[in-house]
């Protein structure tokens, strides 16, 4: 059996990080702890009272389209795209005409999936009612 070494020269740092990490989660847990002891339990009858006017507070489900997760995800697809055209765009004559058939591509890529989601109707705003 052979002993542990400690005079390896990262013994120190992931030492530090094992240590930082077990504080971090013990301030964490504590502060949950904490925070749920000293809350008001009482304070749901509050809030579905009425405030100077307005309708009476009822509780109902949340009605959140899905149709605006599928817009705001292709937003967010097709706005990345930029991030990778812009250094291709700064670099195009140090890449060739290697960097241009790979952006070619993509672009291509780009659009099969853009067309896909037109074709799904996924770009078509619906009334909901």
């Amino acid at each position: 059996m052979s002993h542990m070494s400690f005079a390896h020269p990262y013994f120190g740092a992931f030492f530090s990080m094992f240590l930082a990490f077990f504080i971090f989660l013990g301030i964490v847990l504590a502060a949950r702890y904490i925070s749920r002891a000293l809350c008001a339990k009482d304070g749901e009858k509050l809030k579905l009272t009425i405030y100077e006017c307005g309708f009476p507070a009822t509780k109902q489900p949340n009605r959140i389209s899905t149709h605006f997760y599928l817009f705001a995800l292709l937003f967010i697809l097709f706005d990345v795209e930029i991030v990778f055209m812009f250094p291709w765009a700064v670099n195009f004559k140090v890449l060739g005409i290697f960097g241009f058939i790979e952006m070619i591509l993509f672009i291509a890529l780009l659009a099969i999936g853009f067309a896909y989601a037109w074709n799904k109707g996924a770009l078509e705003w619906h009334n909901i009612k």
